[in-house]
């Protein structure tokens, strides 16, 4: 029954947020059928119609695959680097001092800026845009993580200093656990920025996935496919932070914690 009550708590806010969303369609589709024909504007009813075709013909499945893929990877790069590099930061004054310029130069480039130099390092592909991802989660995940690191009991540091553990040891049996929640805020932040950055990176100059196939329909003058793709990518961003929850809210009853 307890293993279930996260389960329920999360069905019953799901239920109780989509009244919003749920009207808001409504009205789109009322609007969408007052106003007739249009190159803009399509009623939802139609955009499932054509999300449904684009399922049967396999562009669908194909466009998701590949976005997550480059997202997941770009992600697993930049995230796990910018968690390492928070982890020395936050336990090294003399590391995040000596860092600290670098890291305020080249934090506030925008990932889409380097849209060209990755074209013409990896060419259009996977490569060209899970470098792209990785360069815009690896800023937030390691600054997260080092602010995460700053705030560990320093008397937990001080015990495991004098029962001779080891700086690796120190940070597995001391440091990791006592940052997981959050840590998972920031893979949660790091999740969504990488499918914002994959889907923009599609739609900016890489011929697949997502992206592509929304700004395909929309040169092409079909709103109801365009719309279709918008509501795929957002049920798919829904998805994706409820399974980070999920997974945390494990983690936390593994750990003996409050989810």
């Amino acid at each position: 029954m307890d293993a279930a009550t996260p389960l329920v708590r999360w069905g019953t806010l799901t239920a109780k947020a989509l009244v919003v969303p749920v009207a808001g369609l409504l009205a789109l589709e009322w609007y969408a059928r007052a106003i007739g024909f249009s190159d803009s504007i399509a009623p939802p009813s139609k955009a499932l119609i054509e999300l449904l075709g684009a399922l049967r013909d396999g562009t669908l499945l194909e466009a998701t695959g590949f976005t997550l893929y480059a997202s997941g990877l770009g992600l697993l790069m930049g995230g796990g680097l910018g968690v390492l590099l928070g982890l020395v930061l936050g336990l090294s004054r003399r590391a995040a001092q000596a860092a600290f310029l670098s890291i305020e130069v080249f934090r506030p480039i925008p990932s889409v800026a380097l849209i060209p130099l990755a074209m013409m390092v990896f060419g259009f592909g996977v490569d060209m845009q899970a470098s792209i991802v990785a360069f815009a989660t690896f800023w937030p995940l390691a600054i997260l993580t080092q602010a995460a690191v700053r705030q560990v009991e320093p008397r937990l540091l001080e015990v495991a200093t004098v029962l001779g553990l080891s700086a690796p040891a120190r940070v597995w049996k001391v440091v990791l656990p006592s940052i997981v929640p959050r840590l998972f805020v920031a893979l949660r932040l790091g999740v969504g920025v990488a499918l914002v950055v994959a889907v923009t990176v599609e739609i900016a100059a890489n011929p697949h996935g997502l992206g592509f196939g929304l700004s395909m329909a929309q040169q092409s003058l079909r709103p109801a496919l365009m719309l279709g793709w918008l509501f795929w990518i957002a049920c798919i961003g829904f998805a994706l932070n409820a399974a980070t929850l999920a997974l945390q809210e494990a983690v936390a009853r593994r750990m003996g914690g409050v989810a």
